[in-house]
């Protein structure tokens, strides 16, 4: 398994901008705990959101980065549990053509990803994996 350390797609010819179009089910924790996704454990805080996506995936986001990568959808007010939409923000992706590994977040958990799927990089040392039927369902390359 290919194990990916200190990854910069910036860097990467093989990277791209894409963004999100989802709208997702979001309950905010009402106390710490851990869920385990398609791609490794998910490890989250009081007031961290617990998604749940069109294609019945699971994660969890840090309260701080949750509010500028969504929007509440009419009834949901923001905080509340409800549904919410991606906000347009891009990120860069390389699709990885063999099993891999990645850490989470700096220091965080481990995940996984099989050959095909796709390595997200939210931010400097933040990162994701979405598998290739969920990318294609719910990624838009940007020009």
């Amino acid at each position: 398994m290919l194990e990916l350390r200190q990854i910069d797609l910036a860097t990467d010819p093989l990277a791209a901008r894409y963004v999100k179009e989802e709208t997702v089910s979001v309950e905010f924790a009402r106390e710490p705990g851990e869920l385990i996704s398609l791609e490794g454990p998910n490890r989250y805080h009081a007031g961290d959101a617990i998604i749940t996506g069109i294609t019945g995936t699971r994660w969890s986001v840090a309260r701080e980065r949750f509010e500028p990568k969504y929007e509440a959808v009419a009834p949901t007010r923001m905080g509340e549990d409800g549904r919410y939409a991606a906000r347009p923000v891009p990120v860069l992706a390389r699709q990885i053509h063999e099993a891999f590994s990645a850490e989470r977040s700096a220091g965080g958990d481990r995940l996984s990803g099989k050959a095909g799927d796709w390595l997200l990089q939210y931010g400097p040392g933040d990162y994701g994996v979405a598998g290739q039927e969920r990318f294609a369902q719910i990624y838009r390359k940007l020009a």
